[in-house]
């Protein structure tokens, strides 16, 4: 029943990709099709290497006999370029500067700048999201249809925004999502090309694959969102939290990434209690009010130590008892949703700790590049407290191992998920989205032109405080990192194996544990 259950979960991941395309890609189905049940009659045949398959080089036109002349680079470093905040001249007049650099390109400007690096591994996802209008392209009517749900529309045009709002968002999630689309915009000046999306700043999806498949389907709407699942053809953005979270004093992301990486320094792993930590809110999800059982007690000893958090308490105490530099104490962190995905899930991996992931059953953009056994260990959603428990005494009774799981997680959000990335992403995604447009945006007549000015002047308390500290002073050195190739059928079949296939190990070693634990008894 187990690997039924297993070969039913794969054959879910790996078809979601391709149902989501429109009924028009039938020939691209069929090859999944076939690519599929090739797969188990013989998994060798998976595992072809396609890397092998090499192109003849294109030959240079330049003559050997005559060769050209390489052009001098100039020595003399370019000039940064800065972008002031001025809310002196916004005030009076509430109208957003005129003087923003409207065009730059490193790449030409400046032959001795970096080359851009290649984007990371997870980026690949961009063109999974956005497959489902692979074949028929966007047009103005399907974007219409994703308004039903939106908190915003936002739309550039020539390098600026514009920005239609529907309905106010919980707390600042709207706030802090288009101050982060600002920044883009002053990094890459002038390079963001013309577009127009609707964005819902809820947390659950709600485009739903099953009501655009089948020969008769519309093509879905078009919704930009923080989270999706394996259901769902929302298109998957970085969250607001990048750029801070005021409500319960989360700084963006660049001055906390110094912070955890501070706290980590504070203790080695070896020093650190040896239990799975977690901190939250467990009123908001079933699932979390369950991991308060694994809590220790007079009865049973679960290997975790849970506490509930009050952030009503928090906010009126200062936020003493919040702070997540303090937190990477334990050598073990449990992540687990809470009505949807959390923002928690990067803070946690940025521990040195070993991540102990409930079985989620949401994603955000960059979560599909993690690796289970090598980021972080699965924990089973049915049966945490055994779960947690093996996971620890695991661990404990293979140090070397753990930590290097620990390590690898914080070095990939140290390294994958800087601020840099966050932003690349977000303009590739937009990049290719804008691609897809079958017309050619304008101004909405109720859209307001949108800049820094006009949220930071006008911000007060922690809204300012945060916006000063994330805000983009030049643009980047270098352009936007190089896009990785879009997966192909038996690439990312391969991908979504490898990583099943190690959670079935895991489950293995904790079965053999547990059973070994009853004998003893």
């Amino acid at each position: 029943m187990r690997e039924q259950g297993l070969v039913g979960h794969f054959t879910e991941m790996i078809w979601r990709p391709f149902m989501k395309s429109s009924a028009k890609s039938s020939t691209l189905l069929l090859v999944v099709i076939f690519l599929f049940a090739g797969a188990f009659v013989s998994m060798r045949s998976v595992t072809t290497n396609i890397a092998s398959m090499t192109i003849a080089p294109i030959l240079s036109t330049t003559s050997h006999k005559y060769p050209q002349k390489q052009p001098e680079i100039s020595k003399t470093p370019r000039p940064k370029i800065e972008i002031p905040l001025n809310c002196t001249d916004y005030n009076p007049t509430h109208t957003c500067p005129t003087n923003y650099p409207t065009t730059f390109n490193p790449e030409e400007d400046d032959q001795d700048r970096p080359s851009p690096s290649t984007c990371p591994e997870y980026f690949r996802w961009i063109h999974e999201d956005l497959r489902p209008w692979a074949q028929t392209g966007i047009t103005r009517e399907m974007v219409d249809r994703a308004k039903r749900t939106a908190n915003f529309r936002l739309v550039i045009v020539k390098g600026k925004a514009y920005v239609e709002k529907y309905q106010k968002s919980f707390q600042t999630r709207d706030v802090f999502t288009l101050w982060g689309i600002l920044q883009l915009l002053r990094r890459y000046p002038g390079r963001v090309p013309d577009l127009d999306l609707m964005f819902d700043c809820v947390d659950w999806p709600v485009i739903l694959s099953k009501a655009y498949s089948g020969p008769n389907a519309t093509s879905p709407p078009p919704l930009f969102r923080y989270c999706g699942d394996d259901s769902s053809l929302d298109i998957v953005f970085p969250d607001w939290s990048f750029w801070g979270w005021p409500e319960i004093n989360i700084k963006p992301w660049v001055p906390l990434m110094k912070e955890l990486e501070e706290g980590n320094n504070r203790a080695r792993w070896v020093d650190r209690e040896p239990y799975a930590y977690w901190k939250g809110n467990p009123v908001v999800a079933a699932t979390r009010q369950d991991l308060l059982k694994c809590n220790v007690s007079d009865q049973q000893e679960w290997n975790a130590r849970v506490y509930a958090q009050d952030w009503g308490r928090e906010t009126q105490q200062g936020y003493k008892q919040s702070n997540l530099a303090s937190q990477c104490v334990h050598r073990y962190k449990i992540y687990i949703e809470g009505s949807a995905w959390s923002v928690s899930e990067k803070y946690i991996l940025a521990c040195d700790s070993v991540t102990l992931l409930v079985k989620p059953r949401y994603y955000d953009f960059f979560t599909r590049g993690l690796i289970p056994g090598q980021h972080y260990w699965p924990i089973k959603d049915d049966h945490k407290c055994k779960s947690i428990k093996f996971a620890v005494d695991w661990g404990n009774s293979h140090q070397k191992e753990a930590q290097e799981i620990g390590k690898r997680a914080s070095e990939f959000i140290k390294n994958e998920l800087k601020m840099e990335y966050v932003y690349d992403y977000m303009f590739h995604l937009l990049n290719e989205y804008a691609k897809l447009l079958q017309y050619k945006p304008t101004i909405p007549p109720k859209a307001t032109e949108l800049c820094s000015e006009a949220m930071a002047c006008r911000a007060r308390g922690l809204n300012k405080k945060f916006m000063k500290e994330s805000i983009v002073k030049s643009p980047a050195d270098t352009g936007p990192c190089t896009m990785p190739s879009p997966y192909g059928p038996s690439s990312l079949f391969s991908v979504l194996r490898k990583n099943a296939n190690s959670i079935k190990e895991i489950d293995l070693w904790e079965k053999k544990y547990w059973e070994n634990q009853d004998k003893q008894q």
